[in-house]
C-alpha cells in the first residue's frame, strides 16, 4: 500500500518472509512494552506519526500481552500471533540504513580549573520553544527553539558563541569536562553518565537545544579530503580531531547545533537513559525513528546483513522498538541503534553505517488498513 503522497510502500509479509526472525530472542523487550504502556495510560498518548498507527492501537495490543513470555519461542509466538510484518520500502529502490548510538561515560568535577574546563549546561531560562504561534518572521520553520529578549524573539546563539562564553557567569554548569571533543560527543548522542572524583555516577539527558540545524563534522571532513568516506566514523572523527588540535573548535564550530542537559535517574545501571518515548531506553533492542512518521512504542525488525559486528559475526536480525528519535534520524527506513551505555557500547556504536530491511509489526487489527 502506498501511502498518500510518501516516498515509500508497505508491503504485507509473514514471518517466514523475515530472515533471521527465528534465531532472534525478543523477551527483552516487554519490558520497554509495559513502560510504554503506563505512560500512555497514566501520562499521554505517543503522537501519531503521518503513517498513521496510534497509540491506543499500540496499548491495546500491549495489553494482550498478560503473561511475560520467558523463553524465546513464546515471545516470538506472541508477536506473530497479535501482529503482520510489513517491509517499508522506499519507492526509489534504495534500502534502509542504520546507524548507532550509546551513552558516553566521563569523568567530570563539579568545579572549573584549568584542567576541567569544559562545561555540560542545562536549559537556560532564556530558551523558548517555538511553533508556528511564536516563530518570528524571519527565522526559518526548522528552528524549534529561540531566544526571549527584551525586543522579541530571536535565534539562539550557535555552538562557537557559547563556547566562547555566552552563558558564563548565569550558573547553568551541571558539571565540567577534561575535552571539549568528549563534551561535543556527548551532545551528538544526547546523554552521558556522569562519574565524579568521590565515584558517584550521575546521569544527563537531552533537555533541549540552541535550535540550529545539525550539521555532521564527519560530511565536513569528507568533503575537505580528510577522511575517507568509506573510513568515517566516531572513531576515525576522534583520531583526526586528536591529530590536529588547532583545527578543533572551526571544525566544531561547524555544526551549530548546541544540546542542554538535565539530571537523570540512574537507578538501574543495566537500563539506558529514558529518552523521547519518556521510558528507559533497552540495550541493543532501542531504536530512533523519524517521529514525523513513525509513532513510538512500535516494535521494527531491522535485518542487515553487513552489519556484523554487533552479534559476533552473525548478521543483524533483531526486533527493536521505537523508544527514541533524532535531528539526523529522517525517512520510513531510518534508524539508529542504542548500543548501550560506557566505552564498549561507544566501540560497537561508532562504526555502524549500514543498509538495512526495516520491518514495522503492525498489530493485526490496524494492519487491515495497511492490506495486511
Amino acid at each position: 500500500m502506498t501511502l498518500g503522497s510518501a516516498d515509500y510502500t508497505l508491503r504485507p509479509l509473514s514471518f517466514s518472509d523475515l530472515a533471521g526472525w527465528g534465531d532472534d530472542d525478543p523477551t527483552a523487550l516487554f519490558a520497554g512494552m509495559r513502560a510504554s504502556l503506563e505512560h500512555i495510560r497514566k501520562v499521554k498518548p505517543y503522537r501519531t506519526g503521518s503513517l498513521g498507527l496510534t497509540a491506543e492501537e499500540l496499548a491495546t495490543f500491549i495489553e494482550a500481552a498478560r503473561d511475560v513470555p520467558g523463553d524465546p519461542v513464546s515471545a516470538r509466538a506472541f508477536f506473530e500471533t497479535h501482529c503482520t510484518p510489513f517491509l517499508i520500502a522506499r519507492n526509489d529502490g534504495r534500502r534502509g540504513f542504520v546507524t548507532a548510538f550509546y551513552e558516553p561515560e566521563i569523568e567530570v568535577s563539579e568545579t572549573r580549573d584549568e584542567i576541567w574546563a569544559h562545561p555540560l549546561y542545562c536549559r537556560p531560562d532564556d530558551l523558548v520553544d517555538l511553533d508556528d504561534n511564536n516563530r518570528p518572521a524571519g527565522l526559518d520553520s526548522g528552528y524549534m527553539f529561540g531566544r526571549r529578549t527584551q525586543e522579541g524573539i530571536v535565534s539562539y546563539p550557535d555552538r562557537g558563541e557559547i563556547d566562547r562564553g555566552f552563558l558564563e557567569g548565569r550558573g547553568l554548569e551541571i558539571a565540567y569536562a577534561k575535552s571539549k571533543v568528549d563534551v561535543f560527543f556527548i551532545h551528538v548522542q544526547g546523554a552521558a553518565r556522569l562519574r565524579y572524583p568521590d565515584g558517584t555516577v550521575r546521569r544527563i539527558t537531552y533537555a533541549a537545544k540552541a535550535g540550529h540545524p545539525f550539521s555532521p563534522v564527519g560530511k565536513l571532513l569528507i568533503d575537505r579530503g580528510e577522511i575517507d568516506p568509506a573510513k568515517i566514523s566516531m572513531q576515525s572523527i576522534r583520531a583526526w580531531l586528536a591529530g590536529n588540535p588547532a583545527k578543533i573548535d572551526e571544525v566544531l564550530w561547524h555544526n551549530r547545533s548546541y544540546i542542554f542537559f538535565r539530571e537523570a535517574d540512574v537507578s538501574d545501571p543495566s537500563l539506558g537513559p529514558v529518552a523521547a518515548a519518556k521510558v528507559p531506553l533497552i540495550p541493543g533492542r532501542s531504536l530512533a525513528v523519524d517521529r514525523q512518521i513513525h509513532t513510538f512504542g512500535f516494535p521494527f525488525f531491522i535485518r542487515s546483513e553487513t552489519l556484523t559486528h554487533m552479534d559476533g559475526g552473525k548478521p543483524f536480525a533483531r526486533l527493536m522498538l521505537a523508544l527514541d528519535t533524532g535531528s539526523a534520524i529522517v525517512g520510513p527506513a531510518r534508524g539508529d541503534i542504542f548500543t548501550g551505555s560506557g566505552f564498549e557500547a561507544g566501540e560497537l556504536a561508532g562504526t555502524v553505517r549500514n543498509d538495512a530491511d526495516f520491518y514495522i509489526l503492525i498489530p493485526k487489527p490496524a494492519s487491515v488498513r495497511y492490506g495486511g
